[in-house]
């Protein structure tokens, strides 16, 4: 198990960002995988963004392309997502996650450990 901490959420008006942050606690993560997912109301949960284990290659749901960062500082076991001009669709829980250590290339399906969540409201 990855224990994993979220924060950075809150209430925006759209257009405006957020930088989400998330930290493996207690462990040392290795895996090449972690990523942000997010579940709005009476949707199911969809991959936002990943990164890859050195940072080098991150991959973006195409909704989020080009208003989305997600970094990683190995290191310190942790993620981040800075996202803005935020829209009122976005609202919805923002999870962190991780993959089992042995997973290469980083499918969507392959993340096993998440945190419990930040929550994430942008008003009109």
């Amino acid at each position: 198990q990855v224990p994993l901490v979220e924060s950075g959420g809150g209430s925006v008006q759209a257009g405006g960002s957020l930088r989400l942050s998330c930290a493996a606690s207690g462990v040392t993560y290795k895996g090449d995988c972690m990523g942000w997912f997010r579940q709005a109301p009476g949707k199911e949960r969809e991959g936002v963004a990943l990164i890859y284990l050195d940072g080098a290659g991150q991959v973006y749901a195409d909704s989020v392309k080009g208003r989305f960062t997600v970094s990683r500082d190995s290191p310190k076991n942790s993620l981040y997502q800075q996202m803005n001009s935020l829209k009122p669709e976005e609202t919805a829980m923002y999870y962190c996650a991780a993959a089992p250590p042995l997973v290469q290339m980083c499918p969507w399906t392959a993340f096993r450990y998440w945190g419990q969540g930040t929550k994430v409201t942008v008003s009109q």
